[in-house]
């Protein structure tokens, strides 16, 4: 359904900006399916393959795109990384990802990760794609400048200006600014889950998504690649089909597949450790801090004591449009307290999340 440009009496909460940090923050591993390879860099000892693995990296320089135009950072030893998965359909996602490659790609996911200082525990905020936000004005890598924008779709953001686009965006709506960014897209994601063997969930009920192909009954199942995929994109086949409702299909998956990373063993057989760094280094694209083996393995060894316990998820708080069901708002006093939280470097409040917009899938993986 197409975005609506303006819609009067609509505000959307700005944030506030702190000084920017210098230097690289300490060591961060990447948490859930957008990263699931670049965990298992973690502490390896690559050295052997470094430059091959180097080779792979895509990147883009965050700092370089928005100059000095972001918020400022509070330096009290916690991270914060915008994790999105792409749906662009170039190349090889043409394939997984279904449809035709329309030269532009979008955020399917995206998710703040919010790491705790001692980095023993992390916030993920998951935002709806859904979501109408005020964008501010962006320049795409081509040069291309795009006006700020009223009443449109996150989403919309990484398809009009790229990954500084969606950054920037971000950082308008929360207030707090990104210490890193990073995006996998479908086929990586499909690949890395294949090379890892699989990930083992169970469903309390039966799904049935044509649109994401997606075909299971209710008990425990290992996902390969393909299914993993469909699993994460599925909104029509169970629920309500909601974003809302895929969100939290997305944060159930995350959770298991953190406790695969941690039992498949991969340290141990050489050829699976590499195959996983090699399709992980093609499959990614970092901001420019992170664009290396050496600095993406520093970034994954510091987390090593974060499990699926010590995370808590959660979605940016919403309310369904009015004015359009498939559309939701911010429900800017109680996002406010969220991202007021993680400035602070404390626990998301369990009000700021109640009362709010959800979906009907949770429960469904477990």
């Amino acid at each position: 359904m197409p975005d609506r440009d303006s819609t009067p009496g609509r505000r959307r909460a700005k944030g506030r900006r702190r000084k920017p940090r210098s230097g690289r923050g300490k060591a961060l591993r990447i948490v859930a399916w957008s990263a699931a390879g670049v965990v298992v860099l973690g502490g390896t000892g690559l050295g052997y393959v470094y430059f091959k693995l180097n080779g792979n990296i895509k990147s883009v320089d965050i700092n370089a795109a928005l100059g000095t135009d972001r918020p400022e950072n509070v330096d009290n030893g916690s991270q914060d990384i915008l994790v999105l998965g792409s749906d662009s359909r170039a190349g090889d996602n043409k394939t997984v990802g279904g449809g035709q490659d329309e030269g532009s790609a979008r955020s399917d996911t995206a998710m703040v990760v919010h790491i705790y200082k001692g980095h023993k525990k992390a916030s993920i905020v998951s935002i709806p794609r859904d979501t109408l936000i005020d964008r501010p004005s962006c320049t795409s890598k081509d040069g291309t400048e795009y006006p700020a924008a009223h009443d449109v779709m996150f989403n919309s953001a990484y398809s009009t200006g790229g990954a500084a686009c969606a950054v920037k965006t971000v950082e308008s709506l929360s207030g707090i600014r990104m210490d890193h960014y990073v995006e996998v897209d479908f086929s990586g994601f499909q690949e890395l889950i294949d090379d890892l063997g699989g990930v083992e969930v169970t469903t309390s009920k039966a799904i049935d998504d044509p649109d994401s192909h997606l075909k299971l009954d209710a008990g425990t199942h290992q996902l390969d690649g393909e299914q993993a995929l469909g699993l994460v994109r599925t909104r029509h086949g169970v629920g309500d089909g909601s974003d809302l409702g895929r969100i939290q299909l997305q944060q159930a998956f995350m959770k298991a597949l953190m406790d695969q990373i941690k039992h498949v063993g991969v340290f141990a057989n050489p050829k699976k450790l590499y195959d996983l760094a090699d399709t992980a280094t093609k499959s990614v694209t970092t901001d420019s801090e992170l664009a290396s083996v050496k600095d993406l393995t520093s970034f994954a060894n510091g987390l090593k004591g974060i499990g699926s316990n010590d995370m808590n998820m959660v979605t940016l708080p919403v309310q369904y449009d009015p004015a359009d069901a498939n559309r939701v708002l911010v429900d800017e006093t109680k996002s406010d307290q969220v991202w007021k939280a993680l400035k602070a470097d404390r626990a998301v409040p369990k009000a700021a999340t109640e009362d709010t917009a959800t979906g009907t899938a949770d429960g469904v993986v477990q």
